[in-house]
């Protein structure tokens, strides 16, 4: 439904406000407040039933998994530390619920309206649109960049909260040994360390993210910059109208916003497949 709204601008500007027809232009208003309702209530509906989809999904999994555990020979849990299950059966599996509420349905839906807003940009105007996705191959040198670059830092956030788990279910299981030999000074040294190592693979992901928004929004400036000066000149020489020009701009907002979430969207998907991964390979 989001690429209906910039063309009901479009017929709003051209068809009713340049004519003055005030009547039509009561229509066309009551049109789109319907629109945006049903909008909302479809994005209502997709959020509710992908969460609930990967609710039921890691349901299943979580209990097949600890199912699995239960089969384990004593020996395995002599030599693993119990951080580790627990790590898979929790948290990784929450990771991978995300494949389902967050990532692949998401990324299936921003791939359609991609194609149909630029399918449907170049058969109004396809000078105009050449002008506007000119930044376009810019987004994607830098969204590739991103997309790799956080990948590898989000692997390195799952292994320090493995690590962290680990630590602390042991600390605590064993914390008997740890008062009765008066380590509590060295161990919580020992847990500072492994809490900062979580801390900077955080922190490089924010990093990431607070470079790659900025870069995306200023791009997206300018195809709006690039849009307002080619489709002024289209428009005063009566080969584009006022509301083709805004319905672009509206284009543009809708392009840049899945193409900006693709990378995150990925990324949710390869954390998924990462701790699938582990789970899937026995730990």
């Amino acid at each position: 439904m989001g690429p209906v709204r910039p063309w009901l601008a479009q017929l709003t500007l051209d068809n009713y406000v340049a004519n003055g027809n005030y009547p039509g232009l009561m229509k066309i208003t009551a049109l789109m407040v319907g629109v945006l309702i049903i909008q909302s209530l479809l994005q209502f509906l997709q959020n509710y039933q992908t969460n609930l989809l990967g609710q039921n999904v890691i349901r299943d999994m979580r209990t097949k998994l600890y199912r699995h555990i239960l089969d384990f020979k004593i020996p395995y849990f002599d030599k693993t530390p119990i951080g580790t299950p627990v790590t898979r059966t929790i948290s990784d599996m929450e990771t991978i619920a995300e494949i389902f509420s967050d990532g692949l349905i998401v990324i299936i839906g921003d791939i359609l309206q991609l194609v149909v807003i630029i399918s449907y940009m170049f058969y109004i105007d396809w000078q105009l649109t050449l002008v506007g996705l000119s930044t376009i191959p810019i987004l994607l040198i830098a969204t590739n960049t991103f997309k790799n670059n956080i990948k590898k830092t989000f692997n390195d956030v799952r292994t320090q909260v493995a690590a962290l788990n680990v630590f602390v279910q042991e600390h605590l299981t064993g914390m008997r040994i740890v008062q009765v030999f008066n380590r509590e000074n060295q161990e919580l040294i020992g847990f500072k360390e492994i809490n900062k190592k979580h801390k900077d693979a955080n922190v490089k992901s924010v990093w990431y993210y607070s470079i790659f928004f900025p870069v995306v929004e200023i791009l997206s400036a300018i195809s709006i910059g690039l849009i307002v000066w080619w489709g002024a000149g289209e428009v005063i020489a009566n080969e584009a109208s006022f509301g083709t020009v805004v319905a672009f701009i509206m284009y543009i907002n809708l392009l840049f916003r899945p193409i900006r979430e693709l990378a995150d969207k990925f990324n949710t998907l390869q954390m998924g497949m990462v701790s699938s991964g582990k789970n899937f390979q026995g730990f």
